[in-house]
C-alpha cells in the first residue's frame, strides 16, 4: 500500500468540510500541477493520505482514504481527481515545523517541496508522523 499527503487551504476546504461529507467523501478537484496529477493517478482504492492544512496552520490534521480512483475532474475534465473520505483526526496536529525538526523526515517531500499539493509519503515517514501525533 502506498501513502500520500493531500494539501488544502482550510478557508477553501477544511478537515471539517471533509468530515462533513461522511462515508460518500468528496472528489479532490482543482489539482493543476502535472506532478500532483500523476500522484493522484497512481492512487489505489483503500490507500491512505494525510490531510494537510496549508497556509496559516501548516499541519497534518487527519487521515483520509481513497474511495474512488482516477476519474475526470468535473471542474476541468482535462485533469484528474480521486475521491476521499475522512477516516480519523490526529490526536494532535503535526506541523510543518515538527516535520522539519525531525531528522527521520529530512527526505520527506513535505519538508523539501512544500508547494506540491499531492505528495507521496513513505511507509517509514507515515509511521513516524502517526507515532509523534499521538497524545503525549
Amino acid at each position: 500500500m502506498a501513502y500520500w499527503l493531500i494539501k488544502s487551504e482550510p478557508d477553501v476546504w477544511s478537515w471539517q468540510n471533509q468530515v462533513d461529507k461522511g462515508s460518500k467523501g468528496e472528489a479532490w478537484t482543482g489539482v493543476r500541477n502535472y506532478g500532483a496529477r500523476n500522484n493522484l493517478r497512481a492512487m489505489q482504492l483503500g490507500e491512505r493520505a494525510f490531510f494537510y492544512h496549508s497556509n496559516k496552520e501548516k499541519a497534518i490534521i487527519g487521515i483520509c482514504e481513497v474511495i474512488k480512483t482516477d476519474f475526470p475532474d468535473p471542474t476541468d475534465e482535462k485533469w484528474s481527481c480521486v475521491q476521499f473520505k475522512a477516516v480519523e483526526k490526529l490526536a494532535r496536529p503535526y506541523s510543518l515545523d515538527d516535520a522539519k525538526n525531525n531528522p527521520n523526515l529530512k527526505d520527506m517531500v513535505l519538508v523539501n517541496n512544500t508547494r506540491l499539493s499531492v505528495q507521496p509519503v513513505t511507509e517509514n515517514e507515515w509511521n513516524d508522523v502517526i507515532a509523534k501525533s499521538k497524545d503525549p
